[in-house]
């Protein structure tokens, strides 16, 4: 029970337990501050008029250089080249 709670996923995904934690906790606070900063552009428009867009970025990108087999991050695709950004 204890190795498919804590251990099955961190293995899967070529991590120790430690390793893995450090991972999500970098991630989750990475989201943690673009959103704050998302909720402040909010009110005021002139303050963090891409924050959260660039963290988004950021997140996607460092998830596609931990998977090998994966092509060029999507948001540089000509598709997904929007006109607004949050």
């Amino acid at each position: 029970m204890i190795d498919r709670i804590f251990l099955s996923h961190p293995r899967s995904v070529g991590e120790s337990y430690a390793e893995h934690a450090g991972v999500a906790a970098k991630f989750g606070a990475t989201m943690v501050v673009g959103g704050v900063a998302c909720m402040i552009h909010a009110v005021l428009p002139s303050v963090f008029p891409r924050a959260a867009s660039d963290r988004v970025k950021k997140l996607y990108a460092q998830m596609v250089a931990r998977q090998p087999n994966m092509r060029r991050p999507a948001f540089e695709e000509p598709e997904w080249q929007i006109e607004y950004e949050i």
